[in-house]
């Protein structure tokens, strides 16, 4: 059976959530882990935590320097780099006309260039050991929400990013693939409900299993059997999969409708509560440095 014991996995946007239990539970199954993040005390002690299997750097996904550093850190601690997950990503709220556009940039510069800085980064190494790429995606990628434009776009762009990877590296004997998510029990999603009741009220009006919330539990088991196994696609919960495969019906006038008839309530709200807010993302994307907001 696959494995991932003895080998080496970077982790990007693992001081806590999806990335963090990620890590320890690789570690468990005998990887060592090379994380980064831009929330300094919360790494420094989910690697304490980790100890001498795990090599944190702090490092911003949207330098590829401080990227370049993180991989040079890990080659030299543990030779190499075997897996990459390439998990840092942030959202911004509000409708197109009035998200903050600093908010709405750093967010595509995270998901999208973020991705791009970590693989490039990575890339020479995994060649080398001839492994394995994961880039994290979202359900997002093929089922778009309203007010959360910049993160449905971006999602997207890293699906379509990890599919032409794919294409360049295969026979070189890497494998990439994409991971996608519904709603799950992270900082991202427990912050979007504590800021707006719109959200909350957007999530509560989905159809059937969209309206469910999966536990990052869930998430990092399939995360890892993804690494494992070198999967294609990772879908959680496993039921995502037949949306990607639906996702020229969900986008048609009849896929659509649900969305429509709530954005006329559900934007204008949204809307105001962001205004109310002054600010266009988590508090905790702000105080850790990952977006500095303009102003309108």
């Amino acid at each position: 059976m696959a494995s991932v014991k003895g080998k080496v996995v970077l982790i990007t946007g693992a001081a806590r959530g999806i990335g963090a239990e990620t890590a320890r539970a690789l570690v468990k199954r005998g990887a060592k882990v090379v994380i980064t993040d831009v929330d300094e005390s919360t790494l420094a002690l989910t690697a304490d935590e980790l100890g001498d299997n795990c090599v944190s750097v702090l490092a911003d996904v949207t330098d590829l320097s401080a990227m370049e550093a993180a991989v040079a850190a890990g080659v030299a601690r543990f030779g190499g780099i075997d897996l990459v997950l390439a998990n840092a990503g942030i959202a911004s709220y509000g409708s197109v006309l009035n998200v903050d556009p600093a908010a709405f940039r750093k967010v595509v510069d995270i998901n999208i260039n973020g991705v791009f800085h970590t693989v490039r980064a990575a890339l020479p190494s995994v060649i080398e050991r001839k492994g394995y790429i994961l880039v994290v995606s979202s359900l997002a990628a093929f089922a778009p929400a309203p007010g959360l434009a910049a993160y449905n776009a971006s999602k997207a762009g890293a699906e379509n990013f990890a599919s032409a990877l794919r294409l360049e590296v295969k026979h070189l004997g890497v494998d990439v693939g994409s991971a996608h998510m519904s709603w799950i029990d992270t900082p991202l999603v427990q912050d979007a409900k504590k800021d707006l009741s719109a959200f909350a009220e957007m999530l509560a009006g989905l159809p059937g299993p969209l309206s469910k919330t999966t536990t990052v539990d869930k998430c990092v088991n399939a995360f890892v059997a993804g690494l494992e196994k070198r999967k294609r696609r990772v879908y959680v919960p496993g039921w995502v999969g037949a949306l990607g495969w639906m996702r020229g019906v969900i986008t048609s006038p009849v896929g659509e409708k649900g969305s429509l008839d709530q954005a006329p309530h559900i934007i204008p709200k949204m809307d105001a509560e962001v205004a109310a807010l002054g600010r266009s993302t988590s508090a905790r994307n702000i105080e850790s440095g990952a977006v500095v907001e303009s102003g309108h």
